[in-house]
């Protein structure tokens, strides 16, 4: 007799969450600063995450106080277009209600911190009231649907765009709890039969499920990193079609060998017409077949390691009842993101700004988050926020940009061509204080580290080159650094894991190099590789494929002799 599974934790109180309700209604009556464990799964789901600040633990727990709790609330901003009313309202949340500041995460979407729980509920509603939702911005379901946010425009990309809205509303949660806890929503009463998911069921997804979007040889969302990368083939005006991978995901928990990072691999290709309906039967096969014992390996990632593509075809087409056609190759030729001046159609310019990091703040230099509020104000742009974390003001005449130029400078923000390019590549995740999985800092940290390196890079005469260099406070992997010429990986407090050899392209993944390297010893430790890049390069290799091709084994003896 085949030994009954026993379901995680999480699988459990999805199930009794009645389609994500748990009692959050009733929490939300209680005089208290922070939800239960059940509570805090559920509202994963509704867009959120329960935090407190972490720099002051310590001290409070000594004066025998409560943690600090807040709430971290994330948008659903499918492609990471916004209008400038809806930009302002994030801004004016994050004043009332916020820490002052907005972060760009790297799925095209706003992450308020600070929130109180007393102030989660006009929070939410403020958000909606601009059209914009929180459901799918977090939780085991599928989160905020990417794609190259790059201002192209013309019947392609509205047709690739529809399509990705379509994908949109047939994965998206359908539970009315949402509307009934945030918004005062009627409760709605079910036919017999019916059911409030029809895709997901009552215990959704077994982990988060992602999806990304790209055009054929631009890779600047490094949609390889996903559950589904979607990739669009372009026949004239119109969508050929689309070429998916599956199976990507960049974490992995750094105390079991068993776990690591993926990329999507090539799975077939569909008819705009038939992309809704398989992209939902992928879904589907991981939500029947996925690990629900152990979140560890429940990633679809893991599913597609295990059972292959080929068997996920065969189930695909069982259930889809047509065989799929094989995928297309596609050749990759740029995963930068789009920064700098940006020509559009009919005399319109875009503007891409870089963002270190994503964090939208003033600082006593840099007045980025009052210029933006400004510019908003004055020439209502389109905003569309990029997966590397930066934005672009969309729709500008020539004159405008000029004046948006000028008046960014006025405020000490820097234009893109005036950063180096190791700054543009870099990316960090939030990490201290908020993040309760950070184990070392990541966005306090790499400023002063990027900018030990691009003084290094200097004093080699590499200035030039665009290393792209990412970092993250533990093994999770949300900036992903798994695929970065130059990954830190934080082990302890204050010491990282250093990967090498990812493409630029995004397509291969980085090898471990060295184990918990000091914060302040990552460049010294690098220095004599990058050296030794300088001098041994061939014509137009990247600092990764000249990784690649010496071999780590050998960078490894350099380090020996060098020490």
């Amino acid at each position: 007799m085949e030994k009954e599974k026993k379901l995680s934790k999480n699988e459990t109180i999805k199930q009794e969450s009645h389609f994500l309700r748990g009692t959050i209604a009733e929490a939300l009556q209680e005089d208290s600063t922070h939800f239960s464990e059940e509570n805090i799964q559920v509202l994963k789901f509704h867009g959120m995450y329960q935090q407190d600040d972490r720099d002051l633990r310590r001290q409070l727990t000594k004066e025998g106080k409560e943690r600090a709790y807040s709430m971290m609330i994330r948008a659903r901003i499918p492609g990471g277009i916004l209008s400038a009313e809806q930009y302002l309202q994030f801004d004016k949340l994050s004043e009332q209600y916020g820490n002052e500041t907005m972060r760009i995460t790297t799925r095209q979407t706003f992450q308020l911190h600070g929130i109180l729980k007393k102030n989660i509920k006009a929070t939410l509603k403020s958000i909606n009231d601009v059209l914009i939702t929180t459901l799918g911005g977090c939780g085991d379901q599928v989160r905020n649907i990417v794609t190259c946010a790059a201002p192209h425009e013309g019947p392609f990309y509205d047709s690739v765009r529809k399509d990705l809205l379509a994908v949109v509303d047939a994965t998206s949660a359908k539970t009315n709890a949402y509307h009934e806890i945030w918004l005062d929503g009627e409760k709605v009463n079910l036919a017999e039969g019916e059911t409030e998911e029809p895709l997901y069921g009552e215990t959704y997804l077994p982990r988060k499920f992602k999806i990304a979007f790209g055009y054929e040889g631009d890779n600047c969302a490094d949609i390889f990193s996903n559950d589904i990368a979607i990739t669009a083939h372009r026949a004239g005006d119109e969508v050929a079609g689309y070429t998916l991978a599956i199976g990507g995901g960049m974490g992995r928990t750094a105390s079991d060998k068993n776990t690591r990072p993926f990329l999507a691999k090539p799975f077939c290709f569909v008819e705009p017409s038939k992309l809704t309906e398989v992209c939902k039967t992928v879904i589907g096969i991981q939500r029947d077949f996925g690990n629900r014992e152990n979140r560890k390996f429940a990633r679809m990632k893991y599913l597609v390691a295990d059972r292959g593509i080929e068997w996920f075809r065969e189930e695909a087409a069982k259930r889809l009842g047509y065989e799929l056609d094989p995928p297309r190759d596609i050749d990759w030729t740029s995963s930068h993101d789009h920064l700098g001046r940006l020509e559009g159609e009919a005399g319109k310019v875009h503007l891409g700004l870089f963002i270190e990091n994503g964090r939208i703040h003033d600082t006593e230099t840099m007045k980025l988050k009052s210029v933006l509020r400004e510019i908003m104000v004055a020439y209502q742009p389109t905003v569309r926020l990029t997966t590397q974390q930066n934005l672009i003001l969309c729709n500008l005449t020539e004159q405008q940009a000029s004046e948006v130029e000028q008046l960014l400078r006025d405020a000490g923000v820097k234009l893109a061509d005036e950063y180096r390019p190791i700054l543009l590549e870099s990316m960090a995740c939030p990490s201290m204080p908020t993040c309760g999985l950070g184990i070392a800092e990541s966005e306090r940290a790499l400023p002063t580290i990027i900018r030990e390196f691009e003084a290094a890079l200097v004093k080699l005469g590499l200035q030039d080159d665009g290393i792209i260099i990412r970092m993250t406070g533990c093994a999770n992997g949300c900036a992903r650094p798994y695929i970065a010429e130059i990954g830190f990986v934080g082990r302890v407090l204050g010491k990282y894991d250093v990967f090498l050899g990812a493409n630029v392209a995004g397509t291969r993944m980085n090898q471990l190099f060295k184990e918990m390297v000091p914060a302040q010893e990552l460049v010294s430790t690098l220095y004599p590789i990058l050296e030794a890049y300088r001098d041994e390069r061939r014509a137009g290799e990247s600092f990764g494929d000249y990784c690649v091709r010496v071999g780590l084994d050998q960078l490894q003896e350099r380090l020996v002799t060098v020490s």
